[in-house]
């Protein structure tokens, strides 16, 4: 529902429940994130609310970061106490991106984000079924090599490319050393940084994952041995389809009942969940 594969908790599971510590934890999460999230992706594409513009420059932008992550992950990160420690302050940034959304710090560009989705709930649980779905089409407004703009629901809403492209190179590579392919922290950042609406850029970021896993998840393969440690840097196949095929059931109904939903508390969830994980991490270190 927020617009992340769900793939930055199972990896805290696999470390904490199944012992699996290995950079080979990594690329099966990276596998998980092939089989789930499709069902999400057909139902926001059925739905009309795929920003494809945006998916693409996502998958652009940090693909180089995620190889470069996979490289780092492999070489420098296969210990189970320097991982741990990565991890916990990637779910902590999470959590404090998530909960400075929700804050009036936010600023306006939030406001306006956060009124489009309540209008956006209203409309499709009480107005005419096929009027609301047409209203809520993602139409691109501009395309250029600095800027992208797209009307969602009667609003228009933009961002710079250049500073997409910054930002989302080293989302990549954070993404490419944990394992989740970059878009559970891009989704938090497109709505604090660039005050999108998360029923708009859901479907655009669950499409790069989706990417630029099966770029990883292939890289990690590789690069495992040519820059390889000694541990497994491949996934576990039946792991990662295990996981797999429950996260494709979840993320596609998830998706269906999203809109029933209100930005703020999926936005809660994804925050104090992130948050502990993160304490979790960083006080249990040794």
């Amino acid at each position: 529902m927020g617009g992340v594969s769900g793939s930055y908790l199972l990896l805290p599971f696999q470390i904490t429940v199944l012992g699996y510590t290995t950079p080979g934890a990594s690329s099966t999460n990276l596998l998980y994130n092939i089989i789930a999230v499709p069902g999400g992706v057909y139902r926001y594409i059925r739905e009309g609310r795929m920003a494809w513009p945006l998916s693409w420059l996502i998958i652009v932008c940090t693909l180089p970061g995620t190889l470069i992550g996979a490289i780092i992950r492999i070489r420098y990160l296969s210990s189970v106490q320097d991982f741990k420690y990565f991890a916990g302050l990637i779910l902590l940034y999470l959590a404090a991106r998530m909960f400075y959304d929700l804050s009036p710090l936010a600023g306006k560009r939030i406001t306006k984000a956060a009124r489009l989705e309540r209008r956006f709930r209203k409309n499709r649980q009480e107005g005419d079924g096929d009027a609301a779905v047409k209203q809520s089409f993602i139409k691109t407004i501009e395309l250029s090599w600095k800027r992208y703009a797209f009307e969602f629901h009667g609003e228009i809403f933009s961002l710079n490319i250049i500073r997409l492209f910054l930002f989302t190179f080293i989302i990549g590579m954070v993404g490419g050393i944990y394992g989740i392919g970059g878009a559970a922290i891009i989704a938090p950042f497109l709505t604090t940084s660039f005050g999108l609406p998360v029923y708009a850029i859901a479907g655009a970021t669950l499409t790069a994952n989706l990417a630029t896993s099966i770029t990883g998840i292939l890289f990690y393969s590789l690069a495992g041995i040519l820059f390889g440690s000694g541990a497994p840097a491949g996934p576990d196949w039946i792991l990662g389809i295990l996981m797999g095929s429950g996260g494709f059931i979840g993320i596609y109904m998830g998706a269906s009942i999203q809109r029933y939903f209100p930005a703020r508390t999926i936005k809660v969830i994804l925050a104090l969940t992130s948050l502990s994980l993160s304490l979790e991490y960083l006080l249990n270190i040794y």
